[in-house]
């Protein structure tokens, strides 16, 4: 088993990363709000952990000065060997959201046998990028070094995350050799330089545009970093599988179809489920929480020959 080393944090209960004031923060409730009209029969996605799972909350896994950032791990019921881990990062464009997010994931993965961990992050109005990269890596250290307190096995870990969550996944994986086993990348960028991307990334009439405010400048005035923080750029014949989830709309998911041609130039695995008529962020909402979940644990089970032990 492979362990990282790391100083040891005390495991104190905090309320993780603060979130930045924002103008319209991103959370299940405003995006509810804003889907709604056009698609009445969505219901925001329970969090709430079946028994036999169990929850433990406010893990702290590294200190930034004052700030404390912090993970909650989801274990699955008694198994006859211990469970792969997916590491979930949520998203709201690199300055919004938070880890809670992604607990409707977490507790649905759990009771299928998978333990997984939401991480907290350094968003864009606390520090820029790649500190949120930074932070996740650390994230990815604390769990290798510390499987006595969530009891997974680390040399089956996937990372996987949502929008600009799904970014930050993708690109923590495609640099971290050897920390993980998959990426799943849901309805996240793979190229901030694409034409399509910058439209939409770089639009100067977004003073500054979500990637503007993570970067501190826009691509012409910071192209090292939308180039760096591209996961298409990383792309090796050492990166691990890779699953993209993507929605109906497009310019979420830019730089896909480009990424998955290079990954099979070097022999790994990419595959693509498309979930039809969905808007994005679906992932916070029933009805497609269950086929997000179908699709990630089909996607492990190849990955890892198999499902977890039961």
């Amino acid at each position: 088993m492979t362990r990282w080393p790391l100083a040891i944090w005390l495991l104190l209960p905090v309320a993780g990363a603060v979130n930045i004031a924002t103008a319209q923060p991103y959370n299940a409730d405003t995006t509810y709000r804003k889907l709604v009209a056009a698609y009445p029969d969505i219901r925001i996605a329970s969090s709430t952990a079946p028994a036999p799972v169990r929850v433990r909350k406010d893990i702290v896994y590294a200190r930034r000065g004052e700030l404390s950032l912090a993970l909650d791990l989801y274990s699955p019921g008694p198994r006859d060997q211990a469970a792969p881990l997916v590491v979930l990062v949520h998203g709201g464009g690199w300055r919004s959201g938070d880890r809670s997010e992604m607990a409707p994931l977490a507790a649905r993965l759990a009771a299928r046998g998978y333990a997984a961990a939401t991480v907290s992050y350094r968003l864009s109005g606390q520090a820029r990028y790649p500190a949120a990269i930074d932070d996740v890596k650390e994230a990815l250290r604390w769990l290798h070094a510390h499987p006595d307190v969530h009891g997974a096995d680390v040399d089956r870990m996937v990372i996987a995350g949502g929008s600009a969550g799904g970014q930050i996944a993708a690109l923590v994986g495609m640099t971290s050799q050897g920390a993980v086993q998959a990426v799943i990348n849901i309805d996240g960028l793979s190229d901030f330089t694409s034409e399509e991307a910058l439209r939409h990334e770089d639009d100067p009439s977004k003073n500054p545009s979500a990637a503007g405010a993570w970067f501190g400048g826009r691509y012409a005035e910071q192209p090292a970093l939308w180039q760096q923080a591209s996961p298409i750029n990383h792309v090796s014949r050492a990166s691990p599988p890779v699953l993209f989830i993507v929605s109906s709309v497009p310019r979420f998911s830019v730089g896909r179809e480009a990424m998955t041609a290079k990954l099979h130039e070097h022999g790994v695995v990419a595959e693509m489920v498309a979930l039809p008529g969905t808007p994005h962020s679906f992932w916070l909402f029933d009805p497609w929480v269950t086929p997000t979940v179908d699709a990630m644990t089909d996607f492990m089970e190849r990955v890892f020959g198999g499902v977890p032990g039961g």
